[in-house]
């Protein structure tokens, strides 16, 4: 199976334009390829984590990938997928995004002996001349076209800036320029990208005549894999410092029935042959198939000792282990104390297991509530340091949060 095929197969080509040559340059280790990353945090989540495991697979086989961080177009913000305007950043705070997502990036990515390339597009965009790009850029589009696009479209009846209607412009301006700069002949996106890809590879058309070689790619469900960085309690960050190994782990430990096989094939380097065995996988063995999944991304994200920590934390809470040493911990001390008391609902909130005392409230009220396994239905009940002993205790809200509590 060629390089190609593989992508195919594992369900990560949505569409394409000049598809045999994509083939064949992908094939042939020639393509020169960029992903671009707006730095609107100080951390990637699992919404990009679909990209980077596609430069990385790319990568391998012997193709140039440029990770493109956006400098420039952070200070502009992206409609796509968007209700609303997204909040304006400073210099500072996209400078210091960008240092984290550099990081980051390393562990995927082998940036060394030109392999791949780490580049800002603020270097370009944030001099360029109003004026002078309307000449040369501007020209090139139509404002007719633009307002067809799917990304325009769906904010057209909430309120479209001006400021993001020009992101289509510089995302477009973006390829001409990495295709003149860098060589680069090819730009990956989600299905929500497909419109901006498409203006920049008719704006190097334009620009530089019919017989440029510039090719768009879309990855299947990417716009969905942005989508998945969120979850009810929050984004899922690829900063351990912001979700810890073991919530990685857990958060793909549950996903759906419906999609463990999909993100397997799509996001896991396993072999196709041993995924597509486990392909009429029902029941149990799906529970089985979360599993191998969550270990195999956390030990591409954390490395395989976090990885291992993780699942043995999980099988200690949720299989009958008894070793706990691994799981995530709160730590009491006489500060969180009142008259040397805490009150169940202060002790959720301080587990970081609920939000206020209220939602605590909630929590206790319906019966979601344990403390080393007994349910706790007093919203007074209250616990001393000693009251945790030496190995401290595990407190539960549901059946999916959990934190153990320790003292000292």
């Amino acid at each position: 199976m060629t390089v190609y095929d593989e992508l195919v197969a594992r369900g990560l080509i949505a569409q394409v334009t000049n598809e045999d040559e994509i083939k064949k340059m992908i094939n042939e280790g020639k393509a020169i390829f960029y992903i671009g990353f707006d730095p609107t945090a100080d951390s990637l989540h699992v919404g990009h984590f679909m990209a980077l495991c596609l430069m990385k697979r790319l990568q391998m086989a012997g193709n140039k990938p440029i990770a493109l961080l956006g400098g420039g177009t952070a200070m502009i913000g992206d409609p796509s997928g968007r209700t609303d305007m997204r909040k304006m950043m400073t210099r500072e705070d996209i400078e210091h995004n960008i240092e984290c997502f550099k990081k980051q990036m390393s562990r995927f990515i082998d940036f060394s002996d030109g392999k791949a390339m780490m580049v800002n597009n603020a270097d370009w965009l944030l001099d360029l001349n109003y004026v002078e790009l309307l000449r040369e850029v501007g020209a090139c589009f139509s404002v007719n076209n633009m307002l067809r696009a799917e990304c325009y479209k769906q904010r057209m009846e909430k309120g479209l800036s001006f400021l993001e209607f020009n992101y289509m412009i510089m995302q477009s301006y973006d390829f001409y320029v990495l295709f003149q700069k860098y060589g680069c002949n090819m730009q990956f996106g989600g299905n929500d990208q497909w419109s901006n890809m498409l203006g920049g590879t008719e704006l190097i058309r334009r620009k530089l005549g019919k017989d440029a070689h510039a090719m768009t790619i879309t990855l299947l469900l990417n716009s969905e894999g942005k989508k998945m960085g969120k979850t009810q309690s929050g984004a899922v960050w690829l900063d351990p410092n912001k979700t810890s190994p073991f919530d990685f782990y857990q958060y793909w430990r549950n996903v759906a029935d419906d999609d463990v096989m999909k993100c397997i094939r799509m996001l896991t380097f396993l072999p196709l042959e041993e995924i597509d065995a486990m392909d009429s996988w029902e029941g149990s063995q799906l529970n089985k198939a979360k599993e191998i999944l969550a270990y195999e991304l956390t030990k591409l994200v954390h490395g395989k000792e976090e990885a291992e920590k993780a699942q043995q934390a999980a099988k200690a809470l949720f299989g009958g282990g008894t070793d706990d040493a691994n799981m995530p911990a709160c730590r009491l001390t006489e500060a969180d104390l009142r008259d040397g008391r805490i009150d169940i609902l202060g002790l959720l909130v301080k587990a970081g297991l609920a939000g206020s005392r209220s939602e605590a409230r909630r929590n206790v009220q319906q019966g979601g509530v344990t403390v080393d396994g007994e349910k706790v239905t007093d919203i007074a009940a209250s616990y001393g340091l000693d009251d945790f002993g030496p190995d401290g205790k595990v407190l539960r809200r549901g059946k999916k949060k959990f934190i153990k509590v320790v003292t000292g």
